[in-house]
């Protein structure tokens, strides 16, 4: 599981519908406040273990007979599967689970997780986990993403997201990693329309 950050200006999440104005990229702000480690994060996911994820896998797969952590590096974490969730009639689904520490309106999408190297991010590379679990966690909700549908609405639309909503920097210790923040309404839409093939 990954923490996600964000060097946004902080606005409450609410039910009412939120309207999203382009940001000038003068601006963005570009600095950054901290420099995200490994230790921190690994830390960070620790602390939301199963007790935390359980109770929002039960309420989007009512039949879950159980959801086993893949916990050791091997082709399933480098392809992104967090979580392996078994249903009652042996149906299988691998997610990939990110988490916010603050309820934030949008998703942040990992552009590059390295950006000078160019190394694809979560949002374009290949990934072997059927959904990406995004939970914010004050909130304890979750947005629930197919990966091809969100993989293809970010094809469609990312070049104008980054155009909208600018470019979110997080410092790490010897690389820079790259996200673009999509108000979450946006972002469903599209993984909807995704689906939608012509």
């Amino acid at each position: 599981m990954k923490a996600i950050n964000s060097t946004a200006p902080w606005q409450p999440a609410s039910s009412t519908r939120v309207i999203h104005q382009p940001v000038a990229r003068h601006a963005r702000r570009s600095g950054f406040n901290r420099v995200h480690r490994f230790e921190d994060s690994h830390a960070l996911a620790a602390q939301y273990g199963p007790d935390w994820w359980l109770p929002i896998y039960r309420r989007a797969f009512p039949t879950l007979m159980s959801a086993v952590a893949v916990e050791h590096d091997g082709w399933a974490q480098r392809g992104g599967i967090d979580r392996l969730l078994t249903l009652a009639c042996g149906r299988t689904y691998t997610v990939d689970e990110k988490i916010r520490t603050e309820d934030w309106p949008d998703v942040l999408l990992e552009r590059w997780s390295d950006e000078v190297r160019k190394s694809p991010g979560w949002v374009q590379k290949p990934l072997a986990a059927d959904f990406i679990a995004y939970a914010h966690a004050p909130a304890a909700t979750c947005v629930l993403m197919p990966v091809a549908a969100l993989q293809r609405a970010w094809r469609l639309h990312g070049r104008s997201w980054i155009g909208l909503y600018g470019l979110r920097r997080a410092q790490n210790a010897g690389w820079t990693s790259v996200s673009v923040p999509v108000p979450r309404g946006v972002l469903m839409q599209a993984i909807v329309e995704a689906m939608f093939i012509s």
